[in-house]
């Protein structure tokens, strides 16, 4: 049996954010390397959004009008979800190096939760009851990962709450303006953005780079981190934000198989079931998108 041409695009469209969620994996686990080795978060976000910013430039320099006219509307819609990430990526930076991957992956992927949300409210997309489980569920994972009525409480648990937040937002907010902004424009304007913010907190941080693997690292940083959300922005022109959170869950099971494999980090009991819940409430957000989507084409008259 034949895709219809708009399943042919949903399948596209979460082939990319699957491949954008590992590169991503591979921006952490790469930044939690470079922190333990004696880096600044500061310095390693500075370094993620300049080298972001010189591969734009690279890509787009036989291009004319990058920096194209945008309304007042764009300009502001362009700055907040540029600031969304880069504030995210910073907080992000700052607890990898406290945190498990395990337990800032479990933590910061509670954001297709929110993402359900603020694409209710900013999009319009329909949010049904068992929309609303999923957020009761993934707030309870987050719950039980955080611990946040005992002794055993970790502030940078609950700071990785404020990326999981930026994250939603950036993802919303870049299905909004993908149909109207080209993706390299978006990319070239969170780069510039990300790289003057840094640049001079990432100066005063700055800590010797003194081997070639970490150089590497440091540069994989940025180029992973642009060519994930280059395939990030071109997913969402392909399905509605709210289809395609659920398959971010990837992450997590990305950065668990990392932090086991390079930091011998098993995940704790708490962490590993507080996965699942919010995993589960990924798939309550998926078969409810699923069979609104259903319900729809039973009701759109033959030609």
């Amino acid at each position: 049996m034949s895709q219809s041409p708009d399943q042919g695009q949903t399948g596209k469209a979460i082939g990319m954010i699957l491949l954008a969620n590992l590169l991503f994996s591979m921006v952490d686990t790469s930044t939690k390397w470079l922190v333990g080795a004696g880096l600044a978060a500061l310095q390693l976000a500075f370094l993620r959004y300049f080298i972001h910013f010189v591969i734009t430039l690279v890509q787009t320099r036989h291009r004319s009008h990058i920096a194209v006219k945008l309304t007042k509307r764009q300009r502001a819609l362009v700055a907040i979800r540029a600031f969304c990430l880069v504030s995210a990526t910073v907080a992000n930076f700052f607890a990898l190096g406290h945190l498990p991957l395990a337990v800032t992956a479990a933590i910061l992927f509670v954001s297709p939760v929110l993402i359900c949300i603020f694409a209710w409210a900013l999009l319009g997309e329909t949010i049904t009851p068992r929309h609303w489980l999923a957020v009761i569920l993934g707030l309870a994972g987050v719950l039980l990962i955080v611990q946040p009525f005992g002794e055993a409480v970790n502030w940078y648990a609950v700071l990785m709450l404020y990326p999981a937040t930026g994250m939603a937002m950036y993802t919303v907010l870049t299905r909004k303006l993908s149909g109207e902004i080209r993706p390299a424009t978006l990319q070239f304007y969170t780069g510039a953005l990300g790289t003057i913010v840094l640049l001079p907190f990432g100066l005063s941080a700055w800590a010797a780079i003194s081997t070639p693997l970490e150089w590497t690292l440091a540069f994989s940083i940025g180029a992973f981190a642009w060519a994930g959300h280059e395939i990030l922005t071109r997913a969402h022109a392909h399905a509605e934000a709210s289809v395609l959170a659920p398959f971010g869950y990837s992450f997590v099971l990305y950065l668990s198989l990392a932090g086991w494999i390079v930091f011998d980090h098993v995940p704790a009991w708490n962490v590993a079931v507080g996965a699942v819940i919010i995993v589960a409430a990924g798939l309550t957000i998926w078969a409810a998108n699923r069979d609104r989507n259903a319900s729809i084409l039973r009701h759109v008259p033959d030609p």
